[in-house]
């Protein structure tokens, strides 16, 4: 019997004059063969096995969706590192830890040299996964992180369904900004306003999904896009990996492949 999928209210943002400044910073995708890909992480499921509609923070409710400074700066990939971390920790110590906006800028900052200027999704998790950040007075690391296909719905569905999330990078068009200042969900639209990174490089963590398409986290908001804007726009993603110890992930990954992969690769922790 498949559920209806629950409606992702985006109310017009507010204050605008405020937060005209939606501030970017994903630098141009950078490709690694290395790189471990998700699908052969996956044990089959069949598709009657996910849910129409999943989100991790309707199980648990109460994570806040702070801004991170992302009006200011274009510190979006440790933005939505932040997010995560969040929900990580969530899961392994069962309480919020309190993420500040300096220590975010601070990870940043540490990582451009001291600009303003974006980073590498890529680049950045190899940092998170060898050295870690500065968190609520601890050094916070990742085991690993694997590739996902942005073309493929049903990697997509796993990451989220197995409460890993997907750190994704977006090649904005110019008419997703007036789409999210108007509350609307991403969608594909027409005309130069549409073309792929007219307005730029962006980086979101994406924790749910519904039938319409991935929910990610952005500019102190949920925000809905439609899969045809995720195929389009969506230039890399990735699975992040923390605790290994959890229910799902035994029954549904491929542990002893990832357990192999992190022998050959191991971190530089």
């Amino acid at each position: 019997m498949l559920h209806q999928s629950p409606m992702i209210i985006m109310a017009p943002v507010q204050g605008l004059d405020a937060h005209r400044n939606y501030k970017l910073g994903k630098a141009k995708a950078r490709e690694d063969s290395r790189n471990l890909k998700f699908k052969r992480l996956l044990r089959e499921l069949v598709r009657t096995d996910l849910p129409d509609h999943y989100d991790f923070d309707s199980t648990h409710p109460g994570i806040p969706i702070p801004m991170f400074a992302n009006d200011e700066y274009g510190d979006c990939v440790i933005a939505a590192r932040a997010h995560q971390t969040l929900r990580f920790e969530y899961v392994e110590q069962n309480r919020l830890i309190a993420i500040t906006d300096q220590e975010v800028l601070n990870q940043y900052l540490a990582e451009t040299g001291g600009l303003d200027e974006g980073l590498v999704m890529l680049d950045s998790l190899v940092s998170w996964r060898n050295i870690g950040w500065r968190v609520v007075a601890e050094q916070l690391f990742i085991r690993a992180f694997a590739q996902a296909n942005p073309l493929s719905l049903q990697e997509f569905k796993q990451a989220i369904y197995l409460d890993l999330g997907l750190q994704i990078g977006l090649a904005l068009p110019i008419s997703a900004q007036s789409q999210f200042e108007q509350g609307q969900l991403w969608d594909v639209a027409s005309g130069p306003p549409a073309q792929v990174n007219s307005w730029g490089g962006h980086c979101v963590f994406v924790c749910g999904y519904t039938e319409s398409g991935p929910v990610c986290i952005t500019w102190g908001r949920k925000q809905q896009m439609s899969w045809a804007f995720l195929n389009k726009y969506c230039d890399e993603a990735y699975v992040v990996f923390d605790a290994l110890n959890i229910k799902k992930l035994k029954k549904n990954l491929k542990l002893e492949l990832l357990s192999s992969f992190l022998k050959t690769q191991p971190s530089k922790a």
